[in-house]
């Protein structure tokens, strides 16, 4: 499990050192960062799994910018641009410690502007074939990006994608596929749905639908002849309809749930906005999946602008579901000269509570509350 990440003049950070926890939830206004760190990690993966290109004679990695995971452009696009120092001295930097290998740094000279591939300054550590064995450059690992795929009449086949690497892709296009080929998997007890005794994958993931949407049945049919998937949700005494026609909360709560509910102790999960689509009791219902998930041994890392996510944390902490210790609040805002970003970790108590709240951190109900009681601006 990862302890630490640490980055150089990436992107919005002239310097980062930011806490992992087992569940790490990054918050913050819009262009605040939050979406830099989770791209950091990605960057570092992609470029590790395209590595018979990228990969020096050393063993250290050059970054590929635009792959499968993430298009960032080139040099010029991730570099800090905030710089008061010369240029032919600034260092493009990566660290993350892990807690059973220790840590691992990853250095870039700032000398290719207009390239998409960076090349690798520093050679490999004596632990670079270990550190390439943790989940974020294996199979035990799940990403999804904020824009998932909506409703629609067919969804995508990949049995290397599937059943191979037991991937969902980046925007889910794959859930239906895994969900089929996987569906007896048993679920951890600790993340299991309350209310239902069957462990299967499928049943598991059913059973949380019902907290999104109460009494959603899932349909999911291979077409092998054309490669495709189908979908469809029913409802009791209703026959069941394509997915086009009921909107786009099951869908695009679909691969969350599936992912978190296929991930096993000593996965990573990255998720970005898991709230989107849902209405608020679906929320706080997902904050506190995520939480299990946290406690049963998968690192989960959130990036949400979702105070029911967050407070549905809450509730699992004060409900003993999770350990406060395991999570980790990260609020990321602008420093006042406007430069840089700087990063406020309030810390959770046993029983949800908080012991101090930055201002502009999901504080814009009360805001709004005083708006309503007193007026004023």
């Amino acid at each position: 499990m990862y302890k630490r990440l640490e980055l150089k003049n990436f992107k919005a950070f002239r310097e980062l050192d930011l806490e992992l926890r087992p569940l790490t939830l990054l918050s913050g206004m819009n262009g605040m960062g939050k979406s830099s760190v989770l791209q950091s990690l990605l960057l570092l993966r992609q470029s590790y799994l395209q590595r018979s290109e990228v990969v020096t004679n050393k063993g250290q990695l050059n970054l590929i910018l635009n792959g499968e995971l993430v298009e960032l452009g080139t040099g010029q696009d991730i570099f800090f641009d905030r710089v008061d120092y010369r240029p032919d001295v600034l260092e493009l930097g990566f660290t993350l410690h892990e807690e059973n290998i220790g840590q691992y740094q990853w250095s870039y000279d700032y000398d290719a502007f207009s390239a998409d591939v960076l090349t690798a300054k520093n050679p490999a550590a004596t632990n670079s074939h270990t550190f390439y064995e943790t989940s974020l450059f294996q199979d035990n690992f799940h990403y999804l990006q904020a824009e998932r795929v909506g409703p629609r009449t067919a969804f995508g086949m990949s049995d290397h994608r599937v059943r191979q690497h037991r991937q969902l892709g980046r925007a889910g296009e794959f859930t239906a596929h895994f969900l089929d080929v996987w569906r007896s998997d048993p679920v951890d007890r600790r993340v299991r749905h309350p209310k239902t005794n069957a462990d299967g994958l499928f049943n598991q993931v059913t059973a949380w639908m019902g907290e999104i949407s109460p009494d959603t049945q899932i349909e999911i049919k291979p077409h092998t002849d054309m490669d495709v998937m189908s979908v469809r949700i029913g409802f009791p005494g209703t026959k069941s309809f394509r997915s086009t026609n009921v909107g786009f909360g099951i869908t695009y709560t679909l691969p969350v749930l599936v992912a978190l509910l296929s991930a096993q102790p000593g996965y990573l999960v990255l998720l970005e906005n898991p709230e989107a689509h849902l209405h608020p009791r679906g929320q706080s219902m997902m904050g506190e999946l995520i939480a299990r998930v946290a406690s049963a041994g998968v690192q989960v890392i959130v990036e949400t602008h979702s105070d029911h996510i967050m407070n549905g944390i809450r509730v699992a902490v004060r409900q003993n579901l999770v350990d406060p210790k395991r999570v980790a609040f990260h609020f990321f805002q602008r420093t006042r000269n406007g430069q840089d970003v700087d990063v406020e970790t309030p810390e959770i108590d046993k029983e949800g509570r908080l012991d101090y709240w930055p201002k502009n951190f999901f504080d814009e109900w009360k805001t709004n509350l005083d708006r309503l009681l007193y007026g004023g601006e």
